[in-house]
Formats: C-alpha cells, sequence, structure tokens
C-alpha cells in the first residue's frame, strides 16, 4: 500500500529520534554500569531496548506503506558526564518525542491514515510512561540529594 509522502517523511523523522535514542540511552546504561550503578545501568538498558523496539516498528510501517527506511541519520546525542545530567537530558529528550508524536498523530489523523495514527498513539503512551520515570528519578534526587540517590543505584 502506498502511504502518503508527507506520513512517511514524518515515520523516517521519528525513526531518527528513535535510534537516536537507543544510542544516547545505550551510551548512558554503559557509563552507569562501569559507575558501578546496577540497578540503573539495568533500568535504563531495558528503556534502550523499549526504544529499538519502537524504531522497529516504525520501519515496519514505512516498509508497509512501501517507502524507505532512513536509518542512517541519527540526530544529536546528548550525553551527560555524571548520572543527574543523564537523567535531564533524557527527560528533554523524552518532552520532545512527546510533542513529536501528539503533532505526527494529529496529522495522520488529519491525512487519514489511521493505522499509521494508532501506531504513534502505542509509542506516545510508551514515551509518557518513560518521561514519568525520569521525572520521579529527578525527583528522588531533589528530595533526598545525588549522594543518597546514587547509593540506592549500586549494584
Amino acid at each position: 500500500m502506498k502511504g502518503n509522502d508527507q506520513v512517511l517523511d514524518l515515520l523516517n523523522s521519528l525513526l531518527a529520534d528513535e535510534l537516536t535514542a537507543v544510542s544516547q540511552y545505550m551510551v548512558h546504561a554503559g557509563m552507569c554500569a562501569n559507575w558501578g550503578y546496577a540497578k540503573l545501568h539495568a533500568t535504563i538498558e531495558k528503556r534502550a531496548v523499549e526504544e529499538m523496539k519502537h524504531a522497529e516498528k516504525l520501519l515496519d510501517r514505512i516498509l508497509f506503506l512501501e517507502g524507505v527506511p532512513i536509518v542512517s541519520e541519527l540526530n544529536k546525542m546528548h550525553i551527560g558526564e555524571r548520572v543527574e545530567v543523564q537523567l535531564e537530558s533524557d527527560c528533554t529528550s523524552e518532552q520532545g518525542a512527546i510533542r513529536a508524536y501528539n503533532d505526527a498523530i494529529r496529522l495522520t489523523g488529519d491525512l487519514g491514515d489511521h493505522g499509521s495514527r494508532v501506531l504513534l498513539q502505542a509509542i506516545l503512551t510508551d514515551e509518557e510512561r518513560h518521561l514519568d520515570w525520569l521525572e520521579a528519578q529527578l525527583d528522588q534526587i531533589n528530595q533526598i540529594g545525588s549522594q543518597n540517590y546514587l547509593q540506592a543505584q549500586l549494584g
């Protein structure tokens, strides 16, 4: 089924966002593992896998719509040198993703591509859950302090 060019461009843009998120999360997970924050490492690594699944779903949809997935273009990553900066960077990325998915849902609905809209709504729900977790971590850091938070993340 040939898809709308505007939708295909949008899906490729979201694919770039997701592939960038995978890379950023993997780097942050690796850094946390290197620092000995095993619990944080496991959670962030799981998040990277979820983002990869989003990328896979977008890629499949692009192919279904007879488009060409563009996987060679990533966005700028924001790698934090400390856990708190990583969480803030990831929070900003998730906020951007939520805006992008809301815009994409509106556009696909307006263009009558309800299959893509349903897919994007499901991914949006995951992104909102990701943001909620990140905000909770930053709230914990504010409430108990960075050192206490990081101690709780040890192996």
